[in-house]
């Protein structure tokens, strides 16, 4: 029972208030506005906490009549909120809306014109076009703001309406002629999104639209723009940036007529200015530098004011520049030190930029502050700092002392602080192998037990075989760490001390050999299959030759002269177009962070939505054969290459040597028998000693695995909309990651190459797409014998060499099998 007493208390109090309305309809009582009043503040307040008031819908329509301001406000609140959810209610608000339109107040006008237009019911079309027409040109720049808004919002109801209406050819004419500012910029809002939207299927929009960049009305706005609010100010500002003049002058005109624009106050009408400025001279070299000193001051001011939002906002603009102009901002490094009251996201970009500015002139004062961050309460931001430090390092700036400074950093007590310097230290030894001997010589001195962190032992382990010869210690280091390999959770660290102990071996191979015997005995029997793969290539290699395994194992050193960025500069020049966007601020692209709807292809869509409405980004079957070069495709039957079963075992299994190295170490004519090392530590090829027992290894193949009995159909038949309501209808049954050849994710190059692969396993593909290093494919397959078919996305990543697959099954008993029977095909792209 005590779930209904609220009930019924609601609907009790409902029901109050609906009686007091009626009492008070139409009452002429001298306080009878004072109580309608109170009433709708209760009706406002059941709104507000979730109650169902819908019920009081025609008493609050006849309480409409009153000429109180306030009264009317939260009339019209109450009405805008119920017309959507009750479309036939709505129709009795049209009366008194449309008369309170043409009330002798502009403020009630234009109120009523706001609800109306707010309504956005379909029904209600017809009732929405005089008032707006009439509301263009009221005497009210109040009722004319609103009304260039309502003009947009019918677009939306109703684009026909709109049109038909001719609606835009008026805003158009408010726009340039009307004396009230904020008229002007609504107009141009309302303007913008018709014509834009418009654009898509009529010739006339689009010539519109470059109207509203024609020089008279970029000139005309900029010239009024004092006038203008600060968001009406941004809006003429993007439509500046979007103006190509005709010659030099008339972008210093625009320039002159906007310098004041960078001393305002609101730090979003500053980086629109400087987005014009930017833009505009693009292809003038000496003013594009003069355009970046004159904005320095403004976006440095801006960061220092304002809340800590703000200044990362600006920061985030002002690290773009820096990142493209770093020499112009090395006088300012100052400006970038860190406050003890910044936020963290403040402070790691402020790091980045200190990074980015550093040169010859400041390098020292920039490294010296870092290193005071390294000891900060705030972990994340120290280890930035102990990065930043490496970064300048790797700049060429000053090594010598850095280096120092680095090292010192290994003497501090922190697990975190040695971690971040001995990777920052083995990427210096990659760039300056001259170091090696300072370097080692401070390494050798940490114990591998007082690292914690597995980037931190892997730099560690990375230095104890590249310098196993300078360190006195490191066969014996290495051999306790494989001692404890079963303590050791971090694949990553795994995979170096395999490599390590491969490259000492052939540096000190009496006092590494029964370590390389341990370590590769683990790795061969690791559940994790990058580790498990490595030990067996190593394995493989030494059996078929050391010479061959020292020269690919432990080849002669070539310093790194750069490193890979994490950006690539295409995608650094889409963000700069994008100035004064989300897109700077969360560094990539709209397209990246945008819904799908507003995005061009579909590769990194969730869903086959618009799978084959684009015919720019689909192909049909009959003509992926013509051009080997397209990106997006679908299968063909008219290619079938299917002779041969899918019958190979999983990718997930460790017993298959064939698949993961190349057939030229297996083969027969491989050494039966090699001696690794004698009394001199040198190599020979004639022994009477085996391998395994060199190593103490007992390595035996297992029993290949049962072929898969799941038969499928070798032409299967499935259309692209079949195929789409297939994927949204069906439950996931395997979600699962795998992973490629080598070989495999070299000849994904070529995409066509695995689609073709995967149809001689009777594996067709319905559409692909992407672009290095991700792609993804739709393939299907049909149970032979059955209507049963098997869906499959699969997402591939050529730089790690992995697939992502999600498989849905008409039979979802044998998804498992059909699972098998996919990686094992997958993982023999590439191989013949």
């Amino acid at each position: 029972m005590a779930p209904t007493v609220p009930s019924a208390a609601k609907k009790s109090e409902v029901a109050d208030l609906k009686q007091q309305l009626r009492q008070l309809a139409g009452s002429r009582a001298p306080d009878a506005d004072d109580q309608r009043r109170d009433v709708f503040k209760r009706v406002i307040s059941c709104m507000t906490a979730g109650i169902d008031v819908s019920a009081a819908f025609g008493e609050m329509v006849l309480c409409s009549a009153t000429s109180d301001v306030v009264t009317k406000k939260m009339c019209y609140l109450y009405v805008g909120s119920h017309a959507r959810a009750h479309p036939d209610l709505a129709l009795l608000t049209i009366n008194f809306l449309q008369r309170d339109c043409r009330d002798q107040d502009p403020t009630i006008r234009g109120l009523a014109l706001r609800s109306l237009c707010s309504l956005r019911v379909p029904n209600l079309v017809e009732y929405l076009v005089t008032p707006l027409t009439t509301g263009l040109k009221d005497p009210s720049a109040y009722v004319r703001t609103i009304a260039a808004v309502g003009a947009a919002k019918l677009y939306h109801i109703s684009a026909t309406a709109c049109i038909d209406a001719d609606l835009p050819a008026s805003l158009k004419a408010l726009m340039l002629s009307d004396p009230d500012a904020q008229v002007v910029a609504n107009c141009l809002h309302a303007l913008q999104e018709i014509w834009t939207l418009e654009a898509a299927n009529s010739e006339a929009a689009a010539r519109e639209i470059e109207t509203l960049y024609s020089k008279p009305v970029v000139f005309y706005l900029l010239n009024k723009i004092k006038e203008f609010s600060e968001w009406a100010q941004c809006i003429v500002l993007e439509l500046a940036s979007k103006f190509l003049p005709s010659d030099n002058n008339e972008i210093f005109d625009i320039m002159n007529l906007l310098e004041d624009r960078l001393q305002h106050a609101n730090g979003a009408v500053v980086l629109a200015t400087i987005k014009v400025f930017l833009h505009l001279t693009m292809s003038m070299t000496d003013v594009h530098q003069q355009v970046y000193e004159r904005i320095k001051a403004p976006l440095l001011t801006l960061v220092g004011a304002g809340s800590p939002e703000q200044s990362y906002s600006v920061l985030c603009h002002l690290h773009l520049l820096v990142m493209r102009a770093p020499m112009l901002f090395s006088s300012d490094y100052k400006s970038f030190y860190c406050q003890f009251s910044d936020p963290s996201y403040v402070k790691k970009l402020k790091l980045e930029m200190l990074t980015a500015i550093a040169n010859e002139s400041n390098t020292y004062e920039i490294v010296t502050e870092l290193c005071e961050y390294a000891g900060n309460v705030d972990v994340p931001i120290a280890r930035e700092s102990i990065r930043a430090v490496g970064k300048i390092a790797l700049q060429q700036y000053d090594v010598n002392a850095i280096v120092d400074r680095l090292l010192q950093f290994l003497e501090m007590d922190k697990d975190y602080v040695t971690a971040e310097t001995l990777v920052l230290v083995k990427d210096l030894l990659r760039k300056y192998p001259q170091w090696s001997h300072d370097c080692i010589a401070v390494v050798g001195n940490i114990s591998s037990k007082n690292i914690q962190e597995p980037k931190g032992k892997a730099a560690l382990i990375w230095m104890l075989g590249e310098y196993s010869q300078d360190m006195h210690d490191a066969p014996y280091i290495l051999e306790s760490l494989v001692e404890n390999w079963d303590e050791e959770h971090s694949p990553e660290v795994r995979l170096h001390l395999l490599t390590a102990v491969m490259k000492c071996f052939f540096k000190r191979p009496p006092e590494t050999q029964k370590a390389l015997g341990d370590t590769l005995a683990a790795g061969l029997s690791d559940t994790h299959q990058d580790v498990h793969d490595r030990a067996l290539f190593y394995y493989r290699l030494l059996q078929y030759s050391p010479n061959v395994a020292e020269r690919v194992v432990n080849p002669p050193k070539q310093a790194v002269s750069v490193f890979a960025d994490t950006q690539s500069s295409e995608i650094k020049d889409r963000i700069f177009d994008e100035f004064n966007s989300l897109s700077v601020v969360y560094q990539k692209p709209s397209y990246m962070f945008t819904d799908k709807e507003h995005r061009g292809p579909f590769e990194y869509s969730e869903d086959l939505t618009g799978l084959t409405e684009d015919p720019e980004n689909v192909i049909s079957a009959q003509r992926y054969q013509e051009n080997d070069n397209d990106l997006l495709l679908s299968t063909s039957d008219k290619e079938d290459n299917g002779t041969r079963a899918s019958n190979g075992s999983s990718t997930s299994t460790y017993n298959a040597p064939s698949d993961l190295i190349s057939p030229s170490l297996i083969s027969s004519q491989a050494p039966a028998e090699t001696s690794l090392v004698n009394t001199g530590g040198t190599y020979s090829s004639q022994s009477n000693f085996s391998l395994d027992d060199l190593l103490g290894l007992s390595v035996t193949e297992a029993p290949a695995l049962p072929q898969p009995t799941l038969a499928l159909n070798s032409k299967p038949v499935l259309d692209p909309g079949t195929f789409q309501r297939k994927w949204g209808q069906l439950a996931l049954a395997l979600s699962q990651e795998c992973s490629l050849s080598p070989q495999g994710a070299v000849a994904l190059m070529n995409p066509q190459s695995l689609i073709r692969h995967m149809q001689s396993n009777h594996i067709q593909c319905i559409a692909s797409g992407g672009q290095p290093p991700n792609y993804k494919f739709f393939f299907y397959a049909q149970k032979d014998g059955a209507a049963a078919f098997f869906l499959v996305e699969c997402i591939v990543n050529t730089a790690s060499a992995k697939a992502q697959l999600k498989i849905k099954a008409d039979d979802g008993t044998a998804a498992e099998a059909f699972s098998s029977l996919f990686q094992s095909a997958l993982s023999k792209f590439g191989l013949s």
